[in-house]
């Protein structure tokens, strides 16, 4: 592996790629560090030490690799853009208009990319007026009785406002410069990059709180967890195709043999981002209303706020296998892909053409998803296990958002970058 990362360093083309995807983490983790004009950057340091990380922020906060709470220009990270993609995923399915736009091949899908950034930087607006409002009343830390602004005026709370969404507008940008002049997907090593930023951290708090034995046995168990997760993010059934030969003027075409890859997690993360969202608006309810004789929110602060309850990990799991169920019933069309086969002259073997074709896929794809959705459910509730058992941060590295993140971007840009070497031919990067 270390002779073929020096192979590919040897390659001029592709060692300026790597460094120019290594020169743009550079400044984006720089801006993840710079504070926004108008804080009080020592209070907000000294309330960082004293105050632990609310739940409901964790997400996003995970996904700026912790520049949120630091109210730095890139607070908002990549999360409004992930929230936009998966909006107009949705909105592709229900809204016939882009669902046309989509079948345009490459100029529709071009039209897409442009409302999807118009969505994310009115989802920035959003989220940034919300951040600068808690933090200008003092909600945003809790616990924490320091002025986090030097300024609670409009002035000062437009120019923050303006300022984080400026810098998401900054991420987008650097994203798609990685994609057309660097190595694999921008938008994901920049998701990678930021929760990889919080992992040496959540590390050594582990062993700073538990002590060398506990942080011995998590560095052991987290090895295994990422062999499982490589190893189920790899899987996949394969259902053969075969093109019957037909004949066009005077040149045969078809005879051709090949498959239908339906990987076990179909889904990716997004089932997990939707169940940690729907279960922030309980905790968000209790946070925005302090009444402590209402026995409704008293119940939900109880069993559906701490996230180390029975209650809580139950829900959270039922909804994770929910979405999962919900996103691949809307992401993979059996009947658009019978069609397709049928138009070209695909067929199954031993399964007929058309509608049997349908029935077949819609019934391999709910037997290989309840696999993926349990595996999703599973890998997810390892850091709230670990928070109940050993009392980790709710962001526990091996688990969760986190673990499969990294791994699956990992993957993904390994795989990239061994393409390239096999097409200067070189050795396979993975032997």
């Amino acid at each position: 592996m270390l002779g073929a990362f020096a192979n590919a360093f040897r390659t001029p083309d592709l060692r300026r790629k790597l460094l120019f995807v290594l020169l743009i983490i550079t400044v984006f983790r720089l801006g993840s560090q710079v504070p926004t004009p108008g804080v009080h950057v020592a209070n907000v340091q000294s309330c960082l030490s004293d105050v632990e990380d609310s739940g409901l922020y964790s997400l996003v906060n995970l996904f700026s690799g912790g520049a949120l709470l630091q109210l730095t220009i890139f607070a908002l990270g990549i999360m409004p853009y992930i929230t936009a993609s998966i909006i107009l995923q949705l909105l592709v399915v229900v809204i016939p208009r882009l669902e046309a736009l989509k079948k345009e091949g490459q100029a529709g899908q071009t039209k897409i990319t442009q409302y999807t950034r118009y969505l994310t930087l009115g989802l920035a607006l959003l989220q940034a007026t919300g951040i600068v409002a808690l933090a200008r009343s003092g909600n945003l830390l809790q616990g924490c009785n320091e002025d986090l602004l030097h300024s609670n005026s409009t002035g000062t709370f437009l120019i923050m406002v303006i300022t984080m969404t400026a810098g998401t507008a900054v991420i987008m940008w650097l994203g798609e410069l990685v994609t057309d002049r660097g190595i694999g997907n921008g938008m994901s090593i920049l998701i990678f990059t930021q929760v990889v930023a919080t992992f040496p951290a959540s590390l050594w708090n582990v062993q700073q709180t538990q002590g060398w034995w506990v942080f011995g046995v998590v560095m052991a168990i987290g090895l295994v967890i990422i062999a499982g997760v490589i190893f189920i993010e790899q899987a996949q059934r394969r259902i053969p195709v075969q093109y019957a030969r037909r004949m066009v003027g005077r040149k045969m075409f078809g005879g051709s043999s090949t498959y239908i890859p339906l990987k076990v997690n179909q889904a990716g993360i997004i089932p997990v981002i939707f169940a940690s969202s729907l279960l922030y608006l309980p905790a968000m309810a209790v946070q925005f209303n302090q009444n402590t004789t209402n026995p409704v929110l008293t119940w939900v602060n109880n069993y559906l706020v701490g996230g180390d309850h029975p209650l809580y990990m139950a829900v959270y799991f039922a909804l994770i296998i929910f979405f999962t169920y919900f996103y691949v019933s809307i992401t993979f069309n059996p009947q658009e892909v019978a069609d397709n086969m049928k138009k070209y002259g695909g067929f199954i073997p031993g399964i007929r053409a058309g509608k049997p074709t349908e029935d077949y896929l819609s019934y391999v794809l709910s037997r290989i998803t309840l696999p993926g959705a349990l595996y999703l459910g599973l890998i997810s509730l390892i850091p709230l296990i670990a928070f109940a058992l050993i009392n980790a941060d709710q962001n526990f590295p091996f688990g969760g958002t986190s673990i499969l993140i990294m791994v699956g971007v990992a993957l993904d840009t390994v795989k990239q970058i061994e393409s390239q070497l096999q097409q200067r031919n070189y050795e396979g990067f993975l032997r």
